[in-house]
């Protein structure tokens, strides 16, 4: 299993930052992952899409990742959405509940679509 990981940022709309993530998250790679999508939220807006299309694996490392970059999301005043997660990562979700925490979007474009409507708006939490 190769243990390397790109991301990719696209601006498609001012208050919305999709990240394409390639490769393996694992115990390995989930910390840049993290680190790296953090970077990308500091510079732009918080409201962030994860398009998961070419992630092969995501191990609890990887979960925890995801629930790190939720959570500051949040505290940022943003949001966190998934993309097109593949089949085995969507089982992972919904086995430990984090299913219920994300916003899950079959397609990008269907996330862009969603979180323009006003979706991206921050919850009153």
């Amino acid at each position: 299993m190769t243990h390397s990981l790109h991301l990719t940022a696209q601006h498609p709309h001012a208050h919305l930052i999709i990240v394409t993530v390639i490769g393996n998250i694992d115990m390995q790679t989930a910390a840049t992952m993290r680190t790296q999508t953090l970077e990308i939220m500091q510079e732009g807006p918080p409201h962030v899409v994860l398009d998961l299309a070419q992630v092969g694996f995501c191990d609890s490392s990887g979960l925890s990742a995801l629930i790190g970059i939720w959570h500051a999301a949040r505290e940022a005043g943003g949001s966190l959405g998934l993309a097109d997660v593949p089949d085995r990562l969507m089982r992972m979700l919904a086995i430990t509940g984090i299913d219920s925490l994300l916003t899950i979007h079959a397609t990008a474009a269907d996330a862009v679509t969603a979180m323009t409507d006003g979706q991206a708006a921050p919850s009153g939490s």
